[in-house]
C-alpha cells in the first residue's frame, strides 16, 4: 500500500463517527461471533451423532453379534451332542440357537440399516450358517432318537469345515465390528477436543472482543470526553483563551469544534460586554455627576432662588399696597404683573421641587388602603369641592404596598383636574373604580368635564405642556406630570381613555408590590431635600 493510499484510508477511517464506528464494530464481532457459533453447533451436533451411533448402534451391533455367535455354537453344540449319542434332550438347545439366531439376526438387520458393509458381513454370516444348517444340522436333528446317527459320522468332515466357515463369518462381522467401535470412539473423542477447543476459542475472543470494545470505548469516546470536559472546565474556571483540541470519532470533533467555536463567540461576546460595562460606567459617573448636579440645584432651587424670589414678592406686594392708587393706570398694572410673576415663579419652583422629589424623598413603602387615602384626600379638598358643587364616588378600593404620600399626592392631582376642568354651568361628576387587571390594579377616574382631545392623549403627560392659557385654567401644567411619575414609580401605566366622550377617563394600573428594580436604585435623600424651604 503506497503512502497516498494510506493516507486516504486514515481520512476515511477518520471521517467514521462514533455511531458509525459501534455498527462496524457491533457487526464485525457479531459475525465472528455467528461464524464460531455455526462452528460450535456443528460440532456438538456431530459430537451428539457419533456419541449415538456409539452408545445406539455400535456397541449393542457387536453385543448382539457376540449373541449370535453364542446362538449359533449353542446349535453346532446340540447337533454334535445328538449326533453322537442319539439323545433326544441335545435337539432343544438346537431349536433355542436357531430360535435365538432369528431374534439376533433381525435385530443386527435393524442396527446395521445404511452399513453396507456392516449387512455385508452379516449375510455372510447367515449364508454360512444357513449352509451349514441344510447340509448338516437340519439332517441330523431329522434322524431318529435312540441311537448315534450315522449321518454325523458320515458328514463328520464336511460339518466341521462347515461351521469353521461359520466361525470365520462370525469372526470377520465381530472384527469389522469392533473396529468401526473403535473408530467412532475415536471419532468421537476427536470431535469432543476439537469442540472443545472451539468453545475456549469463543471464550477467549469473547474477552478479546469485550476488552477491545471497552479499550475502544476508552480510546473513541470516554478519553476524548475527559478531554473535552476538562477543557470546558478549564473554560468554566475564566480560561477562556484555552484552546479545545478535537479528538476522537467525527461526531465528536464536530462537537468540539463547535464548542469552541461557542468559546471564541464568548470571548467576543465578552470582550464586547466588556467594552459595554466601560462605558456602563463613564455613563453612570456622568449620570450620578448629573444627579449630584441637579440635586445641587433643587438645594439652590429651594433656598438661594427662594430667598430673592420672596423678597421681590414681599416688596412688589407693599409696593402694591402703599402706593396702589396713588400712580397712574399703568404703574398699577405693572406692579400688578410683578406681583402675579413672583406668585407664579414660587409656585412654579414649588411645583418642580415636588417633582423632583418623587422616588426620591417619599419612598416610605407600607400597607396602603386606597380608601383611605382617598377620603384623606377628599378632605383636604372639601372647600375647591363645595365651592364647584362636585359629586364624587368610589367603588371599594384595594389594599397595596405602595408609599402613601405618593398615592395621596396622585389622588389630589386627579381629583383637582377633574374639579377645575369642569363645564361651565354642570355640576362635577367624578367617579373612580378598581379592578384587578393579571398581575396589576387598573383603575379609572371618570369625569362629566369638557374631555380631552385624542390629540392630546399623549401630550398632558409632559411637564409643562397646557392645553389652556393660565387666564382660562390655573395651574403650572405639571400635575399629570407628576402623576406618570408615580404611577410608573410603582410599576404601573397611566394614559387617556379615547373612547369616553362624555368628559375625561384617566386609567391607570399599580403594583400590589413595589418594583425591586425601582426600590432598589433609590437614591438617598439630599440635604437640599430634608431641609424645608424657608
Amino acid at each position: 500500500m503506497t503512502g497516498d493510499e494510506r493516507r486516504s484510508r486514515t481520512r476515511g477511517l477518520s471521517a467514521w463517527t462514533t455511531r458509525r464506528w459501534l455498527r462496524v464494530g457491533v457487526a464485525a464481532s457479531l459475525v465472528v461471533l455467528t461464524l464460531l457459533g455455526v462452528t460450535g453447533a456443528y460440532i456438538l451436533n456431530r459430537t451428539g451423532t457419533i456419541s449415538r451411533e456409539l452408545v445406539d448402534v455400535r456397541s449393542p451391533a457387536l453385543t448382539v453379534a457376540i449373541r449370535l455367535e453364542a446362538a449359533v455354537l449353542n446349535q453346532e453344540t446340540g447337533i454334535r451332542g445328538y449326533g453322537l449319542t442319539g439323545t433326544r434332550d441335545f435337539v432343544t438347545p438346537y431349536r433355542q440357537g436357531v430360535t435365538e439366531e432369528k431374534e439376533n439376526t433381525e435385530r443386527l438387520t435393524e442396527l446395521l440399516q445404511g452399513d453396507s458393509a456392516g449387512l455385508k458381513d452379516l449375510k455372510a454370516v447367515q449364508d454360512a450358517v444357513r449352509t451349514w444348517q441344510r447340509r448338516i444340522a437340519e439332517p441330523v436333528a431329522a434322524e431318529p432318537p435312540g441311537a448315534p446317527s450315522p449321518l454325523a459320522t458320515e458328514r463328520a468332515a464336511e460339518g466341521k469345515a462347515a461351521f469353521d466357515e461359520v466361525r470365520t463369518a462370525l469372526g470377520n462381522q465381530q472384527e469389522h465390528l469392533r473396529a468401526d467401535r473403535v473408530r467412532a470412539r475415536d471419532e468421537l473423542m476427536t470431535t469432543m477436543s476439537v469442540r472443545n477447543w472451539v468453545f475456549s476459542a469463543i471464550a477467549v475472543l469473547i474477552v478479546v472482543l469485550t476488552a477491545l470494545i471497552f479499550e475502544g470505548l476508552r480510546r473513541g469516546i470516554n478519553r476524548p470526553l475527559e478531554r473535552l470536559g476538562a477543557d470546558a472546565r478549564a473554560i468554566s474556571g475564566g480560561n477562556f483563551d484555552h484552546p479545545i483540541t478535537p479528538t476522537g470519532p467525527a461526531d465528536l470533533r464536530r462537537l468540539s469544534v463547535e464548542i469552541d467555536f461557542m468559546r471564541r463567540r464568548l470571548v467576543r461576546e465578552l470582550a464586547s460586554s466588556e467594552e459595554t460595562r466601560l462605558r456602563l460606567d463613564a455613563q453612570a459617573a456622568d449620570l450620578q455627576r448629573s444627579n449630584a448636579e441637579l440635586e445641587q440645584f433643587a438645594y439652590v432651587a429651594s433656598h438661594d432662588l427662594q430667598e430673592p424670589l420672596r423678597k421681590v414678592s414681599s416688596f412688589t406686594q407693599l409696593l402694591q399696597r402703599r402706593y396702589g392708587g396713588q400712580l397712574d393706570s399703568r404703574a398699577d398694572q405693572y406692579i400688578d404683573f410683578a406681583v402675579d410673576g413672583a406668585n407664579r415663579m414660587q409656585v412654579l419652583i414649588n411645583d418642580l421641587l415636588d417633582f423632583s422629589r418623587v422616588g426620591r424623598v417619599h419612598n416610605a413603602h407600607q400597607s396602603v388602603d386606597l380608601d383611605k387615602v382617598l377620603e384623606g384626600t377628599l378632605s383636604s379638598m372639601s372647600v375647591g369641592i363645595e365651592e364647584a358643587g362636585a359629586t364624587i364616588t368610589h367603588d371599594p378600593l384595594p389594599t397595596l404596598v405602595a408609599d402613601p404620600t405618593q398615592l395621596g399626592m396622585l389622588w389630589q392631582n386627579l381629583m383637582g383636574n377633574a374639579v377645575k376642568f369642569r363645564r361651565p354651568g354642570e355640576a362635577p361628576k367624578i367617579h373612580v373604580t378598581a379592578a384587578r387587571e393579571g398581575e396589576l390594579w387598573r383603575f379609572t377616574v371618570t369625569d362629566n368635564g369638557i374631555g380631552i382631545a385624542p390629540e392630546y392623549a399623549d401630550k398632558i403627560f409632559v411637564i409643562f405642556q397646557r392645553l389652556h392659557t393660565k387666564d382660562a385654567y390655573a395651574g403650572s401644567g405639571i400635575g399629570l406630570a407628576m402623576c406618570k411619575k408615580i404611577v410608573e414609580f410603582h410599576g404601573g401605566t397611566i394614559g387617556v381613555d379615547p373612547e369616553y366622550r362624555d368628559g375625561a377617563r384617566i386609567t391607570f394600573t399599580l403594583a400590589p408590590q413595589p418594583p425591586e428594580a425601582a426600590a432598589s436604585s433609590l437614591p438617598e435623600a439630599t440635604r437640599a431635600d430634608a431641609e424645608p424651604a424657608r
